[in-house]
C-alpha cells in the first residue's frame, strides 16, 4: 500500500522543526565563535583588535540569540501587561490604554506637544548614534522595537528634554485585536508603554548600547495623561485601580522599574479629529534586514569564487608544487561553488524557502567542516585563515534561522511584505 502524501500540516511542523534546530545550531556555533575570537584577541599586538569584534559578537548576536531560545521556554506568550525585547526579554510595562480612532490619537498626541518618532533604520539609528556623541537635537528620533500582541508597536511619540537625543519622554502604542479583552473584561482600542530615557549606557543583559530608563515609570505615565488632558479637556479618565500587582523589577535593558499597578484609560472619543487614512492600517512591505544580510553576503562570496577560479585558472601553470589537473579541479570547484552562491542568493531575495534552507545547509555544513578540522588538530591549529569564512558562515546562520527571514521567506506570495520582527 502506498504511502500517504503528507499534509500540509504534517509538512509545515516539520519546516517548523528544522527551522528551530537552524536558529538553536545558529547561537551554538555563534557562541563557539566568539570564544575564538576572544582567544585570538588576547595575543598582543593587533590581534587585541578582536576584542572590539568580540564585545560585538557577543553583545548584538550571541546573548540576543542565546535570551530568544531561553526566554521561548520559560515566559509566557500571552498578555501579562509587559511588553517584549526583540531578544525575547520582558521589557517596559503596559501602563495605560486609550479609547478613540487613531486619527483622534494622533491629533491629542499631536496637540499635547508629542513628536512622532522615525521608523528605526540605518540611517535614523546612525543619526540618533551621532546625534548623541555630538550632542545635536533630533526631536524625531527613533525608539527601539518592542513587541505585544507578538508584534512591534504601530508607532511611538516622544519630547525631547535639553535638545539632547539622550533624554526624553517617550511612549509606544500597540492597537489591540479585533474583540480582545483586557483582563477583567474591559474593552479598549490601545495600550501603551511610557517610559523616560534619563541617559544612554549599556543593557545589562546584552551589553548593547541602548537608552536607560528612568525607575519611577508611573511618573512618565501621568506626565503623558496629564499633558493630554490639559491640550484636550474634552477627554475623560478612567483609572483600573490595581489592575496588575504592583511591583518592582527590571526591563528588558536591565533597567530598575516600579509601578503602582493601576491602568488609567483615556477615553479619546469626544476629541475631533479630521478624516485621514488610518496610516497603522497600511501594512509595512519589504524584505527584512537579515535577509538582506544574507543575500548580500552571499553575493559578495559568490563573486569572490568566481574571481578566484578566474585566477587559479589564469595561473595554473604557475604552481609547481600542484599538479595542472589538481589547479583544473579547484578551478572548477571554485566556479561551480561561486555560481551555487549567485544563483541561491538571487532566489532568497525572491523569497523563496528552498533557497534559504539551502543556504542554511551549507552554512551548517561550513562550520561543521571547520569544527572536524579543530577537532583533528587537537584544537591547536592556526585559525586566521578559517576565522573569515567561518564568521560568514555562523553570521548567515544566524541572519537566515532568524523569524523575519523565516516569515518573509513563507509569507503568501500574495501578500509580500508585512515582517515583523522577532526572533
Amino acid at each position: 500500500m502506498a504511502n500517504p502524501t503528507p499534509t500540509p500540516g504534517v509538512m509545515r511542523r516539520w519546516s517548523m522543526t528544522i527551522d528551530h534546530a537552524f536558529f538553536v545550531l545558529a547561537g551554538v556555533f555563534a557562541v563557539w565563535l566568539a570564544a575564538l575570537v576572544l582567544v585570538e584577541g588576547v595575543a598582543p599586538g593587533w590581534p587585541m583588535v578582536l576584542l572590539i569584534v568580540f564585545w560585538v559578537l557577543v553583545a548584538y548576536l550571541v546573548l540576543p540569540r542565546l535570551h530568544r531560545i531561553l526566554t521561548r521556554i520559560y515566559l509566557p506568550d500571552y498578555f501579562i501587561g509587559r511588553t517584549r525585547t526583540a531578544d525575547g526579554l520582558l521589557g517596559d510595562p503596559v501602563n495605560l490604554a486609550l479609547n478613540g480612532s487613531a486619527e483622534q490619537l494622533h491629533r491629542a498626541m499631536a496637540d499635547a506637544g508629542w513628536t512622532r518618532a522615525d521608523e528605526l533604520s540605518v540611517a535614523t539609528g546612525w543619526r540618533i548614534v551621532a546625534g548623541t556623541v555630538t550632542g545635536r537635537s533630533y526631536p524625531q528620533a527613533p525608539v527601539s522595537p518592542l513587541f505585544l500582541f507578538s508584534r512591534r508597536q504601530d508607532f511611538a511619540y516622544q519630547q525631547e528634554v535639553a535638545n539632547s537625543p539622550s533624554k526624553r519622554h517617550h511612549v509606544r502604542f500597540w492597537r489591540c485585536p479585533d474583540g480582545w479583552l483586557l483582563p477583567g473584561g474591559f474593552a479598549v482600542d490601545w495600550l501603551g508603554a511610557a517610559t523616560y530615557d534619563r541617559s544612554v549606557g549599556l543593557s545589562l543583559f546584552t551589553l548593547q548600547v541602548t537608552h536607560k530608563i528612568e525607575a519611577e515609570v508611573d511618573i512618565e505615565r501621568d506626565y503623558l495623561i496629564d499633558t493630554i488632558t490639559a491640550a484636550h479637556p474634552e477627554a475623560s479618565l478612567r483609572v483600573l485601580a490595581d489592575f496588575s500587582t504592583g511591583y518592582h523589577s527590571r526591563n528588558g535593558g536591565g533597567d530598575v522599574i516600579r509601578t503602582d499597578g493601576d491602568l488609567p484609560i483615556v477615553q479619546l472619543d469626544a476629541v475631533a479629529a479630521e478624516a485621514a487614512a488610518d496610516p497603522v492600517a497600511a501594512e509595512a512591505s519589504g524584505r527584512p534586514p537579515q535577509t538582506v544580510f544574507g543575500v548580500v553576503v552571499t553575493l559578495l562570496r559568490g563573486l569572490t569564487m568566481l574571481w578566484l577560479a578566474a585566477l587559479v585558472n589564469a595561473g595554473a601553470g604557475e604552481f609547481e608544487a600542484v599538479t595542472p589537473e589538481a589547479m583544473v579541479v579547484l578551478a572548477v570547484f571554485l566556479l561551480i561553488a561561486g555560481m551555487v552562491d549567485l544563483v541561491l542568493a538571487v532566489a532568497v531575495w525572491f523569497g523563496f524557502n528552498w533557497a534559504r534552507l539551502a543556504l542554511l545547509t551549507l552554512s551548517l555544513w561550513s562550520v561543521a567542516v571547520v569544527l572536524i578540522g579543530r577537532v583533528l588538530a587537537g584544537d591547536n591549529g592556526p585559525l586566521h585563515a578559517d576565522l573569515l569564512p567561518l564568521a560568514i558562515s555562523v553570521l548567515l546562520l544566524l541572519a537566515l534561522s532568524s523569524a523575519p527571514a523565516r516569515q518573509f521567506a513563507t509569507r503568501p506570495q500574495a501578500s509580500p511584505g508585512a515582517i515583523e520582527a522577532g526572533e
